[in-house]
């Protein structure tokens, strides 16, 4: 499997219960399709797995392989502290159906760089599917690193990763000595270092409500090639860069879905909403983003 384009890790919509909205769920799988993103991505921390069991995680993401058919590859996420849950969870994904894995580090548990390979390799030989690595060492408390990299990119099944390390030292060191292992962005303002660097995809939170603006984002560096078209769009989208990483990524992310339409719902405890203020601040940043990366994308000044 080639990870080319967009790649959007789905939110979970919740009821007024607190419970998964299964047909709320299946409208944004549907909006991301008309979209025309490029995959989905399933209990990623965008969905909220860490505030989910066992049961629902593996639910959900049978559910969307039955929304999406082959319209779309589905990428499940194997997230936990435990190997045997994440183990799990590969073969859950195995028998549904998804076109590859997630496979991210354990988080709390802070394992070496050799603990954390074996982790991976674990994971990989219960499902032998293909496999997107996440470093995200913000959350997980360790570094996905040169050591790591040697071990896991033996598996002909590792062939991509999210690297949200923000250290660009990693996006060089994989660029250089792991050519193999294909680079999706997973930093959002350094999507253009990243395109730049060779990178094919982007993983990105914000395709859940501006879903055509990261795609054009994606079309400017990696199809046209047109860098300066790319640095356009992504000067208009820093200020939502910015704004997603106020201390409320999720609770953004989902208040954009009702932007546009979509009925999401709240977040899972312990996380909270947005407050008024945080929702109007929000709501310009995005009807400015829209406005200009449309004037953009015309074509009137990148041609």
């Amino acid at each position: 499997m080639k990870f080319e384009g967009i790649y959007t890790p789905a939110i979970t919509p919740l009821g007024r219960d607190g419970q998964i909205d299964r047909e709320a769920f299946a409208a944004v799988l549907e909006s991301l399709i008309e979209a025309k993103v490029h995959g989905i991505i399933v209990g990623g921390s965008t969905g909220e797995y860490y505030a989910q069991s066992a049961e629902e995680r593996i639910d959900l993401a049978a559910f969307a392989k039955d929304v999406i058919g082959s319209r779309l590859p589905l990428i499940v996420g194997t997230g936990a502290t435990r190997t045997e849950d994440s183990v799990a969870y590969a073969i859950a994904a195995k028998e549904i159906g998804a076109d590859a894995i997630l496979v991210s580090s354990p988080p709390y548990a802070l394992p070496t760089a050799r603990e954390n390979a074996v982790h991976a390799l674990t994971i990989d030989r219960a499902a032998n599917l293909p496999i997107m690595l996440y470093n995200y060492p913000a959350r997980m408390g360790v570094m996905m690193g040169d050591e790591y990299f040697s071990r896991v990119g033996r598996s002909k099944n590792v062939v991509a990763i999210k690297e949200s390390s923000g250290n660009m030292a990693n996006l060089h060191l994989l660029a250089r000595k792991f050519p193999y292992i294909s680079l999706s962005c997973g930093w959002d303002d350094q999507a253009l270092e990243f395109f730049a660097w060779g990178a094919k995809s982007w993983v990105c939170a914000g395709s859940n409500f501006l879903p055509r603006e990261h795609v054009a984002l994606y079309e400017a560096c990696v199809l046209e090639k047109n860098f300066d078209k790319g640095r356009a769009i992504m000067t208009a989208m820093l200020p939502l860069m910015d704004f997603l990483e106020c201390g409320k990524f999720v609770q953004s992310i989902k208040h954009g879905c009702e932007l546009i339409g979509l009925n999401v719902g709240p977040v899972r405890a312990p996380l909270r909403p947005l407050n008024s203020e945080e929702k109007r601040t929000l709501q310009t940043v995005v009807a400015t983003l829209k406005r200009t990366v449309a004037q953009i994308t015309s074509g009137a000044n990148y041609a």
